[in-house]
């Protein structure tokens, strides 16, 4: 029994999960290797290790001549009938040879390729364990920082997460635990890669999918997820079962089931809405909370054209144009936001002069009152008029008219440039 060979095999499948008959058909193939630079340096060879008692047995192919034989590749016919009883000369037969006529080279040689074969089978092992789990989430430990990626043992094989796939408000520590979307499963010659991500939508998908039971189920289905990592996500669901709630089922009791997925994310927004067929209906439903006056939608441009009232009009683009942006990649659909002229009353609009007038330097309030009641509703209404049309006997004077002839002037250079009148 080989004893050190055995204890090699079992050593290996133990501490790194690599099959035993995968190793013992690689130690075989490197004996096979290293024959070439023995004595029996013929393609000839054959090896085979007993899988129970891990003997190593060596067969040369030999030709049966009926004379002395030349060289190790042949065999005299008298030899060759105490292998083999109806042997002929020119017979191919086999012959065993010791494995230990290898020779110190052949040793060295063998132990080079078994190592190669194992590292080979160590890599065939990593890629098996994780080629079909794409689209998973995987759990890790950071291990390492390479350059700008972040290497991540996840027991069997280490994962990449690259700098595109990072959340940029999120930090990295060696030996923090870390949940990551698989992204793609690679096998090429420098060994398996496995792509990890924690900013692909597909990312926020998941954790929804094994937080929210009714996703799991096929009860709640999610059509679609915008996501700018770090900051805000949207995802959209939709339920055929008019009984159920889609969005309270994602939200959960207390809103513990959205806040479990939030922790994750380190606390990411997300924006959990409605689907609706209707593109105007789900595109109101995907802007909210702002409130939309008008939805206009041309299918031959996928352009959607949004009305809101001036108030509703930050709300509506959302900080840095942020939910205009995830409502355009969650739809799939072009949105343009515009602000809807509203039409003033007649005391809104002598409530707009005053105000506007007011905020002029040098013209008070209740300058700013009789102005527009002697009907100078515009700063350029000021500008155009002399002095004199300016002066109220009660609030403003001749003097005080000029005063704000010349800070109306003053205010328009400031805020347009040089003043242009006509006299």
């Amino acid at each position: 029994m080989n004893t050190e060979l055995q204890a090699v095999i079992e050593y290996m499948e133990r501490e790194r999960g690599i099959d035993r008959e995968t190793m013992l058909e690689a130690v075989e193939s490197a004996l096979i290797t290293a024959s070439r630079k023995s004595e029996y340096a013929k393609d000839h060879l054959r090896v085979s290790i007993d899988r129970k008692t891990f003997k190593i047995q060596a067969w040369a192919s030999v030709t049966v001549v009926g004379g002395f034989p030349a060289d190790d590749s042949e065999i005299s016919l008298l030899d060759a009938r105490q292998i083999k009883e109806d042997a002929e000369v020119g017979d191919e037969i086999e012959r065993e040879v010791e494995p230990q006529q290898f020779g110190r080279i052949a040793a060295q040689t063998a132990k080079q390729a078994i190592l190669h074969r194992i590292r080979v089978a160590e890599k065939d092992k990593i890629f098996d364990e994780h080629k079909d789990r794409i689209g998973d989430i995987a759990t890790g430990t950071i291990r390492r920082f390479e350059r700008n990626d972040v290497i991540v043992d996840l027991g069997v094989g280490e994962g990449i997460l690259g700098a595109r796939e990072r959340v940029p408000t999120e930090e990295y520590r060696v030996n923090d635990r870390i949940r990551c979307y698989v992204v793609n499963v690679t096998n090429p010659p420098s060994g398996p890669q496995i792509i990890l991500s924690r900013s692909h939508p597909n990312f926020v998908r998941r954790l929804f999918e094994l937080e929210v039971a009714e996703i799991a189920q096929g009860v709640v289905e999610i059509k679609g997820v915008a996501r700018e990592a770090g900051f805000r996500s949207k995802v959209a669901v939709w339920c055929h079962d008019p009984k159920v709630d889609p969005v309270g089922a994602c939200v959960g009791m207390r809103g513990i089931r959205v806040n479990n997925i939030r922790r994750e994310l380190g606390m990411e927004k997300i924006d959990i809405i409605r689907y609706h067929p209707d593109i105007a209906t789900y595109i109101t439903n995907a802007l909210q909370p702002a409130v939309l006056s008008k939805v206009l939608v041309d299918e031959a441009t996928q352009t959607v054209k949004v009305m809101v009232h001036p108030e509703q009009l930050s709300l509506a683009i959302g900080k840095k144009g942020q939910n205009a942006r995830l409502t355009a990649k969650l739809t799939g659909w072009k949105v343009d936001i515009e602000r809807e002229e509203v039409e003033l009353n007649f005391e809104e609009k002598v409530a707009k002069a005053i105000e506007t007038l007011a905020a002029i330097p040098g013209i008070s309030e209740e300058q700013a009152i009789a102005l527009v009641q002697n009907g100078f509703l515009t700063l350029e209404g000021i500008m155009a008029a002399e002095s004199d049309d300016l002066a109220d006997a009660e609030v403003i004077d001749a003097m005080t008219a000029k005063k704000i002839k010349v800070s109306a002037e003053t205010y328009y250079e400031k805020t347009y440039g040089s003043a242009e009148k006509d006299l």
